[in-house]
């Protein structure tokens, strides 16, 4: 019998989405020597989620002071700008203004203006003459909200940059290398190898909850799938182009979910969305590919309950979410945020992604913030929902501050850290 190839190393990583590679540029800073694998069961970094989003670097305005969303978003915002003008990476900095549709949700514009000072980031209050000097075909109730360090980026670039430094610096990464199971403390079966490590770092993502449950964490928990789809622009003549800023309805603060937008891409084309879609399984991305029937019967048994029994408004999002499989309806909703659109140029369905969104099983309520669960042998990142790609660098300094002690981490008894 062949013998199982066997690969060690001081810290192991699961998962090259943003947030494993945030890990692993994190612990290459504190120690320039150790040794760090990645592993990730898709053939290039940012497979999933992280390669997916609309590519902004959100400011950090929405989140209440005490979650760890406020803390680390200003700082991932500067920190990613700074980033990509030092390596030439594409940026768009166009803003973001937040509308109000009634005078009701003018108020909402007011908790966001709390909110940003609080959390110390450059947010303003201008009324109408002032929004159509920024973006003229943007229309509000009165009021609107000004974020001028909100930007775009394009976050394949961002991952495959910086993936090559890391290599570079000696990380090894493992690709096509799906996380199968534990083994012990300090080693795990992974594609047909065993990884031996010291410390492990789950950022897998859609699967961090699974991965959890076999090191004995995140008991009560499960990954919730919604699939986000954008409407994309095909012209790219920009001159003819509806907007030239983000613009955003004000959310309702209640949920997870920011409503229908519009993003400024990159490359200046705009896209409207995202839906947030109820998923089947945890990738669900186009018709039956990737069907799991395990992931199915679980995912779609706790939707179901949560439907009937309309928890925190599941029965409401997932009726008002479906809709937006019409491109007409998509349309609609974008209308109430501007002047004039003409439909005619939204036409073409962009990639989809899957947020993992958490769901509490025992409290029956979805997690908003940033959930991290972990011990001195391991340390599983639960809830790496938006903004974590704009919050990836500074969140992945704390993990590693709160749990690393000179390279150990932390003892069990301190083994759950979320706000």
């Amino acid at each position: 019998m062949t013998p199982t190839p066997e690969e060690s190393s001081e810290y192991l990583i699961i998962g090259a989405g943003i947030l494993g590679l945030a890990m692993a540029r994190t612990i290459r800073e504190a120690k320039p020597h150790a040794s760090i694998h990645v592993i990730e069961k898709e053939s290039v970094p940012a497979w999933h989620a992280s390669g997916r989003n609309s590519g902004v670097l959100h400011a950090g305005f929405y989140y209440s002071s005490d979650s760890l969303k406020a803390r680390f978003t200003r700082e991932g915002n500067r920190f990613w700008r700074e980033y990509c003008l030092d390596r030439g990476l594409p940026m768009n900095p166009s803003g973001k203004v937040v509308v109000a549709r009634t005078e009701v949700e003018a108020e909402g514009i007011k908790e966001l203006k709390r909110r940003g000072d609080v959390n110390g980031v450059d947010v303003s209050i201008i009324d109408e003459k002032e929004l159509a000097e920024i973006e003229p075909n943007a229309k509000t109730a009165g009021i609107a909200l000004w974020s001028p360090t909100t930007m775009t980026v394009d976050p394949n670039d961002v991952a495959k940059t910086l993936e090559k430094e890391l290599t570079r610096s000696g990380v090894r990464f493992f690709y096509e290398t799906p996380y199968q199971r534990r083994i012990e403390n300090g080693s795990v079966r992974a594609g047909n190898r065993v990884f031996r490590y010291h410390a492990l770092i789950n950022a897998a993502g859609l699967h961090a909850d699974r991965i959890a449950q076999d090191f004995g964490f995140a008991s009560d928990l499960l990954l919730l799938p919604f699939k986000g789809i954008y409407l994309e622009s095909e012209d790219r003549n920009h001159a003819t182009l509806p907007v030239g800023t983000n613009i955003y309805p004000v959310p309702d603060l209640r949920q997870p979910f920011l409503g229908v937008h519009f993003t400024v891409k990159v490359d200046g084309t705009v896209k409207i969305g995202p839906t947030a879609i109820p998923a089947f399984w945890r990738e669900n991305y186009k018709g039956l590919d990737r069907f799991e029937w395990t992931d199915f019967r679980e995912i779609v048994g706790w939707e179901s309950s949560l439907f009937f029994k309309n928890d925190f408004g599941f029965r409401d999002l997932a009726l008002e979410e479906i809709r937006k499989y019409s491109k007409k309806y998509m349309v609609e909703q974008s209308r109430s945020l501007v002047k004039t659109l003409d439909p005619s140029r939204f036409t073409k369905w962009g990639n989809p992604g899957i947020r993992a969104q958490l769901l509490d099983t025992r409290k029956r309520v979805l997690i908003s913030d940033f959930r991290v669960e972990g011990d001195r042998h391991s340390i599983h990142i639960l809830n790496a929902v938006s903004p974590a790609f704009t919050a990836s660098i500074p969140f992945a300094r704390w993990i590693f501050d709160e749990y690393g002690k000179n390279g150990q981490w932390i003892s069990p008894e301190k083994g759950s850290m979320h706000s």
